[in-house]
């Protein structure tokens, strides 16, 4: 088989085109060198406690739901107890939850198991008139003050003008709250107690200043149903404490692995906040390097440091545990 030649005419169009490539790159780099120069690269490092179990393990009598304590007994004596629409154990997003029991410790989740088909009212606000302007409420309405209402109609009131403010507007909602543009009752105790669902429910709600029209429709859901899952991982403190730090802490070092400088760095940190700007000084990259941060050093600091910084972030110098954060700053904040 005969090899590929390219004329001349192509090799120095390959030629020109990366160079115009290989241009623009510098140029591009010149131009994120010059922001990046511009602003601060901040770090403050707070204690975050002796032990990693006093943050991550909990005490299920303390939960915010009286029913965890009843999951992890119901399974642990080898029974099933199941949950619809929420999760057992209250856990956020994918974060594990761990608790201690007789001396053992758990890892607690759960397993989606099925699928209900349900019926459930949804409150929505629409904003009708000012607090002064009175002159268009019609005889047949009625209005009440959000405080008038039990405590489970005011929080529906709270979240749904949310979802009424937000119509329209670019800044949006926070819509973990705000459902279907309102407010879902989901518990059968909400229903009994509230005072918006009934056929003598009042039409308008006023709300910090504002006079909204009350709507509520009765919708269907397709629920997941989770089956509370109870694993058994450590037999002591030890374990559970080395399992925290595999899951939880970016970084390990020691003031051994640093040099004079750099350890002046995290003491800055530690007493408050330590920033430099682009270039960085070599303690300050060897302080970045120990922490694996690299992104700040051999990437595009503009677009690849800080991609993976979301969330709760823990390092761990000298054998204590700090809380740290990473941010730019350009002068103004």
């Amino acid at each position: 088989m005969t090899a590929f030649q390219p004329s001349r005419r192509q090799f120095l169009g390959t030629v020109a085109a990366s160079t115009l490539v290989g241009t623009a790159g510098c140029l591009s780099a010149l131009d994120r060198s010059s922001d990046d120069q511009k602003r601060t690269l901040r770090l403050t490092l707070s204690r975050d406690g002796a032990s990693l179990r006093e943050a991550f393990v909990i005490d299920l009598s303390e939960t915010r739901s009286d029913r965890d304590d009843a999951a992890f007994q119901t399974v642990l004596d080898g029974g099933s107890y199941t949950t619809q629409y929420r999760k057992p154990f209250a856990s956020s997003h994918e974060t594990p939850v761990y608790t201690e029991r007789d001396g053992t410790y758990y890892r607690l989740g759960s397993v989606v198991v099925d699928e209900v088909e349900t019926t459930h009212p949804v409150l929505r606000l629409s904003e009708a008139t000012s607090e002064t302007d009175t002159q268009s409420e019609n005889d047949s309405d009625s209005t009440v003050t959000a405080s008038e209402l039990p405590d489970v109609d005011a929080t529906a009131v709270r979240v749904a003008q949310m979802g009424a403010r937000a119509r329209g507007n670019v800044g949006g909602a926070p819509w973990g709250l705000v459902q279907r543009g309102g407010y879902v009752y989901r518990d059968d105790d909400q229903r009994k107690e509230s005072a918006l669902l009934g056929s003598d429910a009042p039409t308008h709600v006023r709300y910090r200043g504002r006079r909204y029209r009350v709507g509520v429709s009765r919708e269907q859901f397709y629920e997941p149903v989770y089956r509370a899952t109870v694993e058994r991982v450590a037999e002591s403190p030890a374990e559970m404490e080395a399992i925290l730090r595999a899951r939880f802490v970016d970084a390990q070092f020691t003031r051994d692995d640093l040099s004079t400088a750099a350890r002046d760095v995290l003491e800055t940190a530690r007493q408050g906040e330590y920033g430099e700007s682009h270039p960085y000084s070599d303690a300050y990259r060897d302080v970045l390097r120990a922490m694996h941060k690299r992104a700040y050093l051999d990437g595009s600091i503009s677009k690849d440091a800080g991609v993976d910084d979301s969330g709760r972030q823990i390092l761990r110098y000298d054998d204590v545990y700090y809380d740290y954060r990473l941010r730019f700053s350009d002068g103004r904040n």
